[in-house]
């Protein structure tokens, strides 16, 4: 896991405080969402699917920053449509890093170069770009070509400026292990982002393409033979061991969406970001009035292929801090990453 030090003691020290107070349920990371309009039409979300009206809205500052607060979390995400559109994104980091949150906000890259003197680099700000495959399969992904060379440039400049820089990555069943082990290759030796996000894509209700999502033992086949030969460990992926366990299938947890929770134009989002079944305009509410044990797979057909990160890596996490030998591994493997970044 690479996820730098300082960040790993704060999350660490922040699950340890609501293990202290004996609170069951409490955020992890804040996925906001403060517009749904993008600049492209990917196969595989739907956000753009909204009426027109809904795409002309954009998040108040104000009410992006104090979801965040309300919340407690101490990471953000900060996701759409495309956060680059939203004309006072650069005041939501601001304010977001000023109360030491750890912020990602989620691009497609195609607005990142033109708008990158609005941000300051910060050990608490990262810019996490999609970057779905190597330039053909990335472009098909996205519908349009030139965003993989957009992407690649625009990750070099943040760099070369002096941000962090991290990568989420969708794989989907016309990926191979080959696809992933390339792509991977490449972000991590050839363009040396910070770290990098990956996760099997799931059936959104809303996106055009229904047909190549991956089932649970498509899944684990798939990175059980791309993480193969030391690739898992050579690569900068900033996931806890048990997730990555998880997606191989050498282990198995329940949901755990409460931990991801999703705020958006509409106020909280039951279950997650992945599902909607209602919206509520407090956090307390969507905690204390969300029949949670109802979802996961086995619970909800809709969760029935479902390992998206959202759902796991808090399970994963939370397991970690249980036990003293999986807490020692995900510490030495963050130690050993860090190294390797200062190298």
């Amino acid at each position: 896991m690479a996820m730098p030090l300082r960040q790993s003691i704060r999350v660490g020290t922040y699950l340890l405080e609501q293990k202290l107070r004996k609170r069951e349920k409490f955020p992890l990371i804040v996925e906001l969402e403060p517009l749904y309009a993008c600049n492209l039409a990917c196969e595989g979300c739907g956000k753009i699917q909204h009426p027109a009206g809904v795409l002309k809205q954009r998040m108040p500052v104000a009410q992006a920053v104090g979801a965040v607060l309300e919340s407690g979390a101490p990471m953000v995400s900060i996701a759409g449509g495309e956060p680059l559109m939203h004309p006072q994104i650069d005041e939501i980091v601001r304010q977001l890093v000023a109360k030491r949150k750890y912020v990602f906000l989620c691009t497609n890259a195609m607005l990142l170069r033109k708008k990158i003197e609005k941000f300051t680099p910060s050990p608490y700000f990262a810019f996490a770009v999609h970057i779905d495959g190597l330039r053909e399969r990335h472009d098909e992904s996205v519908a349009k070509e030139g965003v993989f060379d957009e992407a690649v440039a625009a990750i070099k400049e943040a760099k070369e400026r002096g941000f962090r820089v991290t990568t989420n990555s969708t794989f989907f069943n016309t990926d191979t292990p080959q696809t992933i082990i390339e792509v991977l290759n490449y972000l991590n030796d050839d363009l040396k982002v910070d770290e990098m996000m990956i996760s099997p894509a799931y059936a959104y209700e809303k996106a055009p393409d229904q047909e190549h999502f991956l089932g649970v033992e498509q899944t684990r086949e798939l990175f059980r033979k791309a993480f193969a030969g030391g690739n898992r460990r050579r690569w900068r992926l900033n996931h806890s061991p048990l997730f990555l366990d998880f997606l191989e299938g050498k282990a198995d947890f329940p949901c755990t969406a409460w931990a991801i929770p999703n705020y958006s134009l509409f106020g909280w989002q039951r279950p997650c970001y992945l599902m909607s079944d209602g919206y509520v305009p407090t956090y307390k509410e969507l905690i204390e009035d969300t029949d949670w044990s109802k979802y996961g797979r086995g619970k909800d057909p809709r969760c029935a292929n479902c390992m998206a990160h959202c759902g796991y890596e808090p399970t994963a996490v939370l397991a970690t801090m249980g036990s003293l030998k999986e807490s020692l591994r995900a510490a030495r493997e963050t130690i050993a990453g860090n190294r390797g970044d200062s190298a």
